[in-house]
């Protein structure tokens, strides 16, 4: 009964295979949640798999579903002792398309390959292997110590590829079903393989669309070259009054007021990696002053996704009608997305650009959130990871993608830290999504020894 009994413990899951069973079975199930056809394997997903799995380690389960969502939800509890402290962990079942016959040497997305230093699968790292990870972590602390010495909470989603539409709302409705005293879940990626990370929250995204619409059909260049104004070319002129050539954003109210001090001080130990085979980062490019990891985890931009006029496959000799430009805004907390757009349209209007519509492109928009670097939380889960791996982690005040954790941070309203079992360059919403094996050996681990410190009562628990 110690806590180097249950990291040995949760090593050897891994080396004898029976974490790779795990993986290999919960990879089996195509959980698309885009496609219509996968909804039965949805819900198989939870009441087949992950229900008798948390049932045998004496959580109580039940399935919670909501008219707005794409899949149910599955809440398990293990409540030991209400006065003890109350962990909410967090995953999701679902994958975004397995893209049959894309991946290399003729993998199938629903097997997952082990080839010796490297598993794949669809699901491998997004997110079924993060949870399954922490999940069998929880299992080798309560075999060891016969207790956790703590409260869990477990929320497995289905719908978080297509937007968590739905969790909101049954988080407000439910609250009390999902209160605890810190989130820990898992997701997105460490800085790098060998680096363990923590991730206070993440970054918002809002989808803004500009556009022209200047007339009915489009008129010979010829004849009208020159006399009818050309919306493609007022839509970048409009375009490059919000953000400068080399992506600095010029509208001031689309920026957060100030970067704290606690995360520029996590921030100045985090060095943004290039991936090999991908893209290398662009020092030039975005706010200048900053440094690569302020301007991606600490800093908001402006992104255009999409740009058209005409058919760029068919062009015509004609001014087109019509121009759009499908535009998103990733911030950081401290942001005001309620005046993005009246503020992108009392510039546009200022700098002779009237004729622009701007609109908000979907209904569904994730929020900023971030746990203060500074958090004792944080401190006590930085402090067990590299006392269990020997390494410093990275601390992320936030992640550069987005996750529906406003639920946790606002809603429910609870610090929130992410402990990710993945990497950079692991190609998870793309053929051949993948993670290192020694990646899954140390994360195991780690976890192991996060939850064995969580139960000997030395965390910093604070009032609900």
């Amino acid at each position: 009964m110690t806590r180097a009994s249950a990291i040995a413990a949760a090593h050897q899951m891994f080396d004898d295979g029976s974490l790779k069973e795990i993986f290999a079975r919960r990879i089996a199930i195509p959980t698309e949640s885009q496609n219509p056809a996968r909804a039965p394997d949805l819900a198989r997903y939870l009441t087949e798999e992950m229900q008798p799995s948390l049932e045998a380690m004496g959580f109580s389960c039940r399935i919670l579903t909501h008219p707005n969502a794409k899949g149910p939800f599955l809440l398990a509890e293990r409540i030991e002792d209400p006065a003890l402290v109350t962990v909410l962990g967090y995953g999701h079942g679902d994958v975004i398309a397995g893209l049959e016959g894309k991946w290399k040497e003729g993998r199938d997305p629903w097997t997952l390959d082990d080839t010796g230093d490297t598993w794949y699968g669809r699901g491998v790292v997004d997110n079924k292997g993060q949870h399954a990870i922490n999940i069998e972590a929880l299992r080798c602390v309560l075999k060891t110590r016969g207790k956790l010495g703590f409260n869990v909470r477990y929320l497995i989603e289905m719908g978080e590829e297509v937007g968590s539409a739905g969790l909101h709302d049954l988080a407000r409705d439910n609250r009390d079903l999902f209160l605890a005293d810190i989130l820990i879940g898992s997701d997105g990626p460490r800085m790098t393989a060998e680096r363990p990370t923590l991730c206070l929250g993440s970054r918002g995204a809002y989808r803004i669309d500009l556009t022209i619409d200047a007339r009915e059909g489009g008129h010979h260049s010829g004849n009208w070259g020159g006399l009818l104004s050309n919306p493609a070319v007022r839509l970048a002129h409009a375009i490059s009054t919000i953000i400068g050539p080399t992506g600095q954003v010029r509208v001031h109210e689309l920026l957060p007021k100030e970067m704290p001090d606690s995360v520029k001080r996590a921030l100045s130990d985090i060095e943004p990696a290039s991936i090999p085979g991908g893209p290398q980062i662009e020092t030039w490019w975005g706010e200048p002053g900053f440094t690569p990891a302020e301007k991606v985890y600490g800093w908001n931009t402006f992104e255009v996704l999409a740009l058209g006029a005409g058919d760029i496959s068919n062009p015509q000799n004609a001014v087109p009608p019509a121009a759009k430009a499908v535009c998103q805004i990733r911030t950081v907390v401290g942001s005001d997305p309620d005046g993005f757009i009246p503020a992108i349209q009392r510039h546009l209007a200022r700098h002779g650009f009237p004729d622009v519509q701007v609109t908000s492109g979907r209904d569904i928009a994730f929020k900023a959130t971030r746990t203060d670097p500074d958090h004792p939380w944080v401190r006590w889960a930085a402090a067990s990871i590299a006392e269990t791996t020997g390494k410093k982690p990275a601390v992320i005040p936030n992640a550069g993608g987005s996750l529906p954790n406003d639920v946790f941070a606002e809603i429910i309203g609870m610090p929130t830290i992410w402990v990710p079992h993945s990497y950079p360059g692991c190609s998870q919403h793309a053929p051949n999504e993948h993670v290192p094996s020694a990646l899954v050996r140390e994360a195991i681990g780690l976890m192991a020894g996060l939850y064995w410190d969580l139960g000997e009562g030395t965390h910093p628990k604070l009032a609900r």
